[in-house]
């Protein structure tokens, strides 16, 4: 979906090991990519790796939501792709001292820059219940948030709660589960505990505005999300850049607000403005108008077009030879000249 066989800049926003890098770098010998990864022990190892392609490869510690900082600080202007891959990395997960897992025995992490900010120990232990039980309902979307917050003040009243496994059986505790699971009952606890630790969500709407204006026309962004909240946002935000209005039907039909023109000196229709454009339906409007216009309520604007109308998804074969791939929702748009 890249075509990085046509060589020129790309950007790798979630470097980890290097593997979508690796595979750019060999498609073409004119290709070129900037790998960023917020965690220095996972750039370093991926820098190691793809040290065979010379130049043609910059890594970069540094958070991918400031990858308009990043190709500034290098003077290049655009980009022929970039790609995403959202989430935790296996490296992170096999590592038990990172304190992502709950499989082992391990302190209580989960940040994936080290050298900064709270670990999920720090907002287990200092949270108060209605916070915590608010976040892991937000980021985990677990129904017995409330229990599970009610049981961790309990048990961090007696002692602090400082390792993964304490937590996990803490968890299990609090939601009464017995016997042998298809998921573990602590895993949507954990994955709230670390989407809040390193702010996962929050700004990756943003992300995806900057990352489009970083496009060459023609450019292509490819976002992988491994979960419904990160795919909603992903979503979301390149329906709005592809134009579709995300505001309801009645507030579309509103008098005064109306989608109007990028570059509206004067209307090309005599007598015509931009607030008599409105009609019943969102897709009335000419091809000419809808493609130059913008919704001043929800941002709705034409700068890509989506490629993958529904995500792609793993193949059975690709989930039977990388079973953590099996919720990876890829999603493709195409930056318009």
């Amino acid at each position: 979906m890249l075509r990085p066989e046509r060589g020129g800049w790309f950007l790798d926003c979630t470097l980890g090991l290097g593997g979508h890098s690796e595979a750019i770098l060999s498609a073409s010998e004119t290709a070129a990519v900037i790998g960023i990864d917020t965690d220095a022990e996972s750039l370093e190892k991926a820098a190691h790796r793809l040290s065979k392609f010379g130049n043609r490869f910059i890594g970069v510690h540094s958070n991918f939501k400031e990858i308009d900082k990043v190709l500034e600080g290098r003077g290049i202007k655009a980009v022929r792709g970039i790609v995403a891959d959202l989430g935790i990395s296996s490296f992170q997960l096999a590592v038990p001292e990172r304190g992502f897992s709950f499989q082992h025995e391990a302190p209580l992490d989960a940040r994936m820059d080290r050298s900064h900010g709270p670990t999920a120990a720090d907002l287990v232990n200092d949270l108060e219940e209605s916070e915590l039980a608010d976040l892991i309902y937000k980021y985990g979307e677990e129904r017995g948030s409330r229990r599970i917050a009610r049981l961790i003040v309990k048990e961090r009243a007696k002692q602090p709660i400082e390792t993964t496994t304490q937590l996990a059986n803490i968890v299990v505790r609090a939601l009464r589960t017995k016997g042998r699971w298809r998921i573990h009952p602590a895993t949507r606890t954990f994955q709230a505990l670390r989407i809040a630790v390193n702010d996962e969500i929050e700004g990756l709407s943003d992300f995806i505005s900057k990352a489009i204006s970083c496009l060459e026309p023609q450019a292509r962004l490819a976002v992988i999300s491994f979960h419904s909240l990160e795919d909603r946002v992903v979503k979301t935000a390149l329906r709005l850049e592809s134009g579709v209005c995300q505001c309801h039907s009645r507030e579309r039909l509103e008098p005064g607000h109306l989608i109007e023109s990028l570059e509206y000196e004067e209307s090309p229709y005599e007598g015509v403005t931009g607030h008599n454009l409105v009609s019943e339906t969102h897709e009335a409007y000419s091809a000419t108008v809808r493609d130059a216009v913008v919704c001043q309520r929800c941002g709705a604007r034409r700068r890509v077009t989506i490629l993958t109308r529904k995500p792609i998804r793993p193949s059975a074969a690709e989930i039977g030879n990388n079973p953590r791939s099996r919720s990876a929702r890829l999603r493709v748009c195409e930056r318009v000249a």
